[in-house]
């Protein structure tokens, strides 16, 4: 059998999308032909707008549905107004950091809401759809942090362990069916939001853009270089093709390293 990287037919539906690594993964499964159905808390012009730039750039079907993925409700009904689900990529998250002790309950909760318990809800409604379609992909993007841990981090620690673990119980469950389930676990990624953080570190650590960069940020990724939201598309590009039918139940590290250490 040929191997095919095509997604032409497919249908993406990606949590968290209007920016950042979920924007990424949309722009790498659109180029390679799916249609994409991108998500986020907010419902604004500009969110539907950059649906339909990707429409007018890649010739795909894209789209912006609103969902709260703090919301169990919301989570399902997101998949259901989707109306097609082949791959689902499980991005949406948020981030708190304090000692255990101090941690806000509701920071806690809503970590877990959104970093994982998102993923069980929008998972349980696409795998009938896959079932019934023949095929599917689940993508979970967890992060060097579901493999490891840091300090100060509890809940986006938990909650990402948390994520790989459903993402093996995931591909267990649908193992005989033609569905896979895996997680990519990304060290530092560029993102917007992380650019806009390095002028602030650099004044507070009195170094210039390229110490902060190495020194600081990117302390523990043996590489030294941030990974791009393109390679994070690019791996989730690959782990919907046939190449990777046969890879489930398991992670791939994009972290420059970090979990060789």
């Amino acid at each position: 059998m040929a191997i095919t990287m095509s997604l032409e037919g497919k249908t993406a539906v990606i949590t968290g999308s209007n920016s950042g690594i979920g924007l990424g993964v949309a722009k790498e499964l659109a180029r390679a032909g799916a249609d994409v159905v991108l998500n986020s808390f907010t419902d604004s012009p500009e969110d539907h707008a950059i649906a339909a730039e990707i429409a007018q750039e890649f010739g795909v079907t894209a789209r912006y549905i609103q969902a709260d993925m703090s919301d169990a409700e919301a989570c399902r009904a997101l998949i259901d107004k989707a109306g097609r689900c082949d791959i689902l990529v499980n991005n949406a998250g948020i981030q708190h950091v304090a000692p255990v002790e101090d941690f806000s309950i509701d920071k806690w909760n809503a970590i877990i809401a959104i970093n994982l318990s998102s993923a069980f809800h929008t998972t349980a409604a696409a795998v009938p759809m896959m079932r019934a379609n023949g095929w599917g992909r689940v993508i979970n993007i967890a992060s060097a942090h579901g493999l490891t841990a840091s300090p100060y981090k509890s809940a986006y620690i938990a909650a990402k362990h948390g994520v790989v673990g459903l993402t093996k119980t995931v591909a267990l469950e649908t193992a005989e069916d033609p569905i896979t389930a895996n997680a990519i676990c990304p060290g530092y990624v560029l993102t917007p939001l992380v650019e806009s953080q390095i002028p602030d570190q650099m004044k507070t650590h009195g170094m210039d853009r390229d110490q902060v960069v190495r020194e600081v940020m990117l302390a523990r990724q043996p590489s030294k270089d941030f990974a791009t939201v393109e390679q994070m598309g690019g791996t989730a590009t690959f782990l919907c093709s046939d190449a990777a039918a046969q890879i489930t139940g398991t992670t791939i590290s994009v972290d420059g390293g970090w979990t060789a250490l």
